[in-house]
């Protein structure tokens, strides 16, 4: 296996985006966003059965780490992952949980 040599400033952004991804409620959302494409605050709230301002909250963290991507239609901000790499990271959680 091959050694990475990483800077100082990716190491601190790894590290930011693996924090705000620690969470189960988190995951769960990304679960959901790497097998819908992209989904509303609403259709979130639904799926995960939390309240609309806790999934709120959580995307907020997601997308202030640089995880999620989000685009306004409307009335509605849809949310999607904004790196495919980002289905590594869970394809690993999942094999080691």
């Amino acid at each position: 296996m091959t050694k990475r040599k990483l800077s100082l400033e990716q190491l601190d952004r790894a590290s930011n985006i693996l924090k705000a991804i620690a969470h189960p409620m988190r995951i769960s959302i990304l679960n959901y966003l790497e097998e819908k494409g992209s989904l509303t605050v609403t259709e979130i709230h639904n799926l995960l059965g939390i309240e609309q301002s806790t999934t709120s909250h959580h995307l907020g963290i997601l997308k202030d780490k640089g995880v999620l991507g989000s685009k306004r239609e409307g009335k509605n901000t849809y949310y999607f992952l904004k790196y495919d790499n980002i289905n590594q990271i869970l394809d690993c959680i999942s094999k080691n949980a």
